[in-house]
C-alpha cells in the first residue's frame, strides 16, 4: 500500500481544514489508517486511527471532540476532519496503515505517506 497525504495549509485558529490520504494497491480495504502529527522540536503523536471496516475509531484526547477520521474505500481514501483549530495543532501531519486492527502505537504501522504541513495562526 502507498499513501499520499494531502490538504494541509495555513488555517486561523478556530477554522476548519480535512486532510486526505489516497492510498494506491488493491487491499486498501483490508487496512486500518492512522494519522499521526509532529510540530517542531517534538516527537510524533497519534492523532487518530479507525479500523478497516471503519466500526472502530480512536483519538488522542487533545483532539477528540473536534477531529473526526473516516474512510471511503470505493475512493481508497482516508480523511482526517479537523474543526475548532488551535495553534497547538500545528504540526506535519502523516498518514499510515497496517492490516485490520486500529492503532495507536506507531511501531505497528506498515506503511506511511509523506507529510502534509498544517499551520494554525493565532
Amino acid at each position: 500500500v502507498q499513501l499520499q497525504a494531502s490538504g494541509g495549509g495555513l488555517v486561523q485558529a478556530g477554522g476548519s481544514l480535512r486532510l486526505s490520504c489516497a492510498a494506491s494497491g488493491r487491499t486498501f480495504s483490508t487496512h486500518a489508517m492512522g494519522w499521526f502529527r509532529q510540530a517542531p522540536g517534538k516527537e510524533r503523536e497519534f492523532v487518530a486511527t479507525v479500523n478497516w471496516s471503519g466500526g472502530t475509531t480512536g483519538y488522542a484526547d487533545s483532539v477528540k471532540g473536534r477531529f473526526t477520521i473516516s474512510r471511503d474505500d470505493a475512493k481508497k481514501t482516508g480523511y482526517l476532519q479537523m474543526t475548532s483549530l488551535k495553534p497547538e495543532d500545528t504540526a506535519v501531519y502523516y498518514c499510515a496503515a497496517r492490516l485490520y486492527a486500529d492503532a495507536t502505537v506507531e511501531g505497528l504501522y506498515n506503511y506511511w505517506g509523506q507529510g502534509t504541513q498544517v499551520t494554525v495562526s493565532s
